[in-house]
């Protein structure tokens, strides 16, 4: 009898041990996400567990919480959550998920560096892909003694910038951002175009100045490379550029379609018109496109560039001021029979 007793209370313990071993495995190895792709979840600093499992509900339309709460419970996630963007796949279940996110194990995300006329929207796009948020990448951009450091200006830090992808962890702070940028930097300016810059005449800094400017007067990629070659003529001879882009914005102004006079009349540094030279710095983020414009510049004999009457967005060139003016009068009368101002 005492045997059959002892058999019974076996058969109930392993019973209730496979129970709980079933259980526990439908609880961690489930799939319990409803979703038709990878989708980054993104964990905040400012994150408690509660925002946590919200966000797993929400984002990955999760079906149960329950193995997430049972493997919080036991581990003390709540008290060591790891801020950063991780990215989950429909298979994945619920004990590998948790264990991606208590191991701080984020995913890299794609980081856009856009080719835009200002540093304020530069900061604006980039704050958006990562977590720092505009107002500390702001401050850092706009800190004198910061920039100083990196042996820029507010004029000439524009020219850090390569527009381009790159592969960073959504958690980079500010200053990592910076020094990433900096890295990439380095990387694009290489021995090959450093010697073709050299061989123009300038530096990497005045490379992509005279870049932002190219970039401005055209849309066309084919003809970038001709517009640098007329600047570089224009520079070479002691001429002034004379580049409306740069009074547009010298008066940060840049819903003009046309320059009057009384606009010429700007003063400052990035008027163009006004002084020789190079202004103090870009007056955009070129993209690499623009850049290579300038190092690979065609080589010509034009002075003079106007847009061209037939609104293409390509231009008229010529050598000498009396082509120039009759290809300037052509423009200017399209302009006036099309009322804009």
């Amino acid at each position: 009898m005492k045997n059959k007793k002892t058999i019974y209370v076996l058969l109930i313990l392993f019973f209730i041990l496979t129970s709980t071993i079933i259980a526990g495995y439908c609880l961690l190895f489930n799939h319990p996400f409803q979703i038709e792709k990878r989708t980054y979840l993104y964990i905040d600093e400012d994150d408690n567990i509660d925002s946590v499992y919200t966000k797993i509900e929400n984002r990955l339309h999760a079906s149960t919480l329950r193995g997430f709460h049972l493997l919080s419970s036991l581990s003390g996630y709540a008290e060591q959550i790891h801020p950063g963007a991780y990215q989950i796949d429909a298979s994945y279940t619920t004990w590998k998920t948790f264990h991606r996110l208590q191991h701080g194990m984020q995913t890299p995300v794609r980081l856009t560096i856009p080719s835009v006329r200002t540093l304020d929207k530069l900061v604006k796009t980039v704050s958006r892909q990562i977590m720092a948020d505009s107002a500390s990448l702001s401050g850092l951009l706009n800190d004198s003694t910061f920039c100083a450091h990196l042996g820029y200006n507010s004029n000439t830090l524009p020219a850090l910038f390569i527009p381009d992808t790159y592969e960073v962890y959504w958690t980079i702070t500010p200053e990592q951002f910076v020094e990433r940028m900096q890295k990439e930097h380095k990387r694009f300016w290489n021995e090959e175009r450093i010697k073709k810059a050299q061989h123009i005449g300038f530096t990497p800094v005045e490379i992509v100045t005279l870049a932002s400017i190219v970039e401005e007067e055209t849309i066309k990629k084919a003809e970038k490379p001709m517009v640098a070659g007329l600047y570089i003529n224009r520079l070479h001879k002691g001429m002034p550029l004379q580049a409306d882009p740069t009074v547009k914005f010298a008066l940060q102004d840049f819903t003009l379609k046309r320059i009057r006079h009384k606009h010429l009349e700007c003063d400052s540094p990035y008027n163009t018109y006004k002084y020789p030279g190079l202004p103090p710095g870009p007056i955009r983020i070129p993209s690499i496109d623009g850049i290579e414009s300038v190092l690979n510049y065609t080589r010509h004999d034009y002075l003079y560039m106007c847009a061209k009457e037939d609104f293409s967005g390509y231009h008229n060139f010529a050598e000498n001021m009396t082509k120039h003016l009759q290809n300037a009068a052509r423009y200017q009368r399209e302009l006036n029979k099309r009322n804009i101002h």
